[in-house]
């Protein structure tokens, strides 16, 4: 008859050593499981107030995680930090369009965790001009130069919002986001397409004024009202099938800073200072975006976050159609 190792410890009198060895191997499957140091990019703009909150508040220590927060000015560069395997995942704020992209090139290396939908309730996207400016509609911006943020999203979000307002010919520039209200008052371009904070910090600052919000559900989805996926959190794939137990609870962490942001925003807004140019009591004026954890997409914004894909394949960013719904993170069971 053949006796099993806890078997034979236990017929041959050693029950302690039975109990010993459980206790053995729930620690090597606990060692098996220890991702060590978690690095997750993160681009400077208000949408990532979820992950910057997690990070200041040491809700990930507190959940036994080791996560560093890692700061990049082009988005383009998380992207590539995660197929090379150099971050583990992103905050919100990264853009969903260079995840698609990346999704074509690298079919199913990452999965959406949490989206940040934007409108004109939820701001976060708005063209901005100098505050004497006497621009007072995008069409006025024919035949001046537009800055937006680097990336292929900024590029094709903002060519398709002057194409929708008469222009095609615009003269764009990519610029950092941080330098476009500095840009736009000095008179070096007569407006950019920005994200927050940067249309807050050219407000308070005397610089800027906003000329529209909300721009990209208005222009790109055609409903001011509908909800924009501009940005996403995710994790990589390789990270979740290698530690599925960590992502679920890194996951679980940032869900309760989701919550928190819903739930006392004020609170939660302090934490942008150091992780976006945002400075001091300037922060309390910073208007939030929305939240969608990967299961609370319900089929509406399926449908909206779709178009916007599908947006940016007719836009020629994207070389073949990306599927929304197979990117959403699915637990193991």
């Amino acid at each position: 008859m053949h006796l099993n190792r806890r078997r034979f410890l236990q017929v041959g009198g050693g029950a302690g050593l039975a109990i010993a060895y459980d206790i053995a191997q729930s620690r090597e499957q606990a060692v098996a499981e220890t991702p060590g140091k978690i690095l997750i990019g993160y681009p400077t703009i208000a949408a990532g107030l979820p992950f910057f909150y997690a990070v200041e508040k040491g809700l990930f220590k507190e959940a036994g995680l080791d996560v560093e927060a890692k700061k990049f000015v082009n988005p383009q560069q998380i992207i590539e930090g995660m197929i090379a395997g150099q971050l583990q995942g992103c905050s919100n704020g990264t853009p969903s369009g260079a995840l698609a992209i990346a999704q074509v090139v690298s079919p199913n290396f990452f999965k959406i965790i949490v989206s940040n939908p934007t409108n004109r309730k939820f701001v976060l996207d708005q063209f901005i001009v100098a505050k004497n400016s006497p621009i007072r509609s995008i069409a006025e911006l024919k035949g001046k130069k537009v800055g937006c943020g680097p990336g292929p999203q900024d590029l094709a979000v903002t060519k398709g919002i002057l194409a929708k307002n008469g222009i095609t010919d615009a003269q764009i520039l990519q610029l950092d986001r941080a330098q476009h209200p500095a840009a736009v008052s000095s008179g070096s371009i007569a407006a950019a397409y920005t994200l927050e904070p940067n249309g807050t910090i050219g407000t308070l600052n005397g610089l800027t004024r906003v000329l529209e919000t909300g721009v990209v559900a208005k222009y790109i989805l055609g409903d001011p009202r509908a909800p924009w996926f501009g940005g996403s959190a995710v994790l990589t794939t390789k990270f979740i099938t290698t530690y599925p137990k960590t992502a679920q609870k890194y996951i679980q962490t940032y869900r309760r800073a989701v919550d928190v942001v819903r739930k006392n925003p004020n609170e939660a807004r302090a934490s942008m200072v150091g992780y976006t140019p945002i400075t001091g009591s300037l922060v309390k004026a910073v208007p939030l975006p929305d939240y969608r954890v990967y299961d609370e997409f319900s089929s509406l914004d399926l449908k909206h976050f779709q178009s916007f894909y599908d947006f940016l394949l007719d836009s020629k960013i994207l070389t073949k159609k990306v599927q929304v719904a197979p990117l959403l993170y699915k637990p193991s069971r």
